[in-house]
């Protein structure tokens, strides 16, 4: 009686000295890491506030160009193939695209609706294989099979276009700004020049932005999102047009380095308006 006692006593002991792994850290490999959903978020986009008209004292809009391979928009480029962890900014809009999730239009101004079928044509590329096989007697036949090919174009989609409203809050007192539409370009090399895919109204995917995390270099374990990174302005861009009398862009009367000081110039009205604004 007393030797069990001891071993039911040694038995207590050992079974306490044991790690706890009830933080599940250790009862299962997760390949993203160590968080459970590395790629996706339980986020919801901040809801804008409704602006009377009647508030805003003064308005322009304005155009943008964000070029992906600048290395502070490099977490929206890569990566440029489908993998487990992470998501690109085009290859997150497409696949809400291509589920109807997401309505597409052809132009900026929404005149055209594209259809399901246009955008698979647009996204995916199809081509006809000629495909070669053996019988067992060594009889080549030969056969027209289709490909399908919807990854080579997330490396080709480098530029993204951004329309955007600026205006005066008189309840606030606060410059403020809110994108209206983007869009995204390819680059077709063969041709030297950009290629028009399709435009989005940037309200309406805020919920999907919103839903996957943004690759940080600084900081694997953060949790920004794709919506947080055009909520806070954390992009680099160019601007390329601003509402005129002409409704021209900059690259029609300007070119080179002055094209890039026009850019800046647009920029600095912009501060200098919210600046005098508050001068007294």
């Amino acid at each position: 009686m007393r030797l069990q006692t001891v071993i039911a006593i040694f038995l207590s002991c050992s079974l306490k000295s044991q790690p706890d792994f009830s933080d599940g850290f250790s009862q299962e490999v997760n390949p993203c890491g160590y968080e459970d959903n590395l790629l996706q978020v339980n986020k919801s986009p901040i809801q804008r506030q409704y602006i009377r008209e009647a508030d805003v004292a003064w308005e322009k809009r304005v155009w943008r160009e964000l070029d992906m391979r600048e290395k502070l928009n490099l977490p929206l480029y890569f990566p440029v193939d489908f993998q487990a962890c992470r998501v690109s900014l085009f290859q997150l809009i497409s696949k809400h695209v291509l589920k109807g999730h997401i309505v597409a239009f052809a132009d900026e101004n929404y005149y055209k609706l594209l259809s399901q079928e246009a955008m698979r044509n647009k996204i995916i590329e199809t081509k006809e294989i000629d495909e070669i096989t053996y019988d067992e007697q060594g009889n080549e036949s030969s056969r027209v099979i289709t490909s399908s090919d919807s990854v080579s174009l997330l490396a080709k989609v480098t530029k993204v276009r951004i329309v955007e409203d600026w205006y005066l809050n008189k309840q606030t007192s606060t410059m403020e700004v809110r994108i209206i539409s983007m869009g995204f370009f390819e680059y077709v090399e063969e041709k030297e020049a950009y290629k028009e895919l399709f435009w989005v109204y940037f309200p309406s995917i805020t919920k999907y932005l919103a839903k996957y995390r943004l690759y940080n270099p600084k900081n694997v374990g953060d949790y920004s999102t794709f919506n947080d990174v055009f909520m806070r302005r954390q992009f680099s861009s160019t601007v390329i047009k601003e509402s005129n009398v002409y409704d021209r862009s900059i690259s029609e009367y300007c070119a080179g380095i002055e094209a890039l000081q026009e850019s800046d110039r647009v920029k600095y009205e912009l501060f200098k308006m919210e600046h005098d604004w508050w001068h007294y």
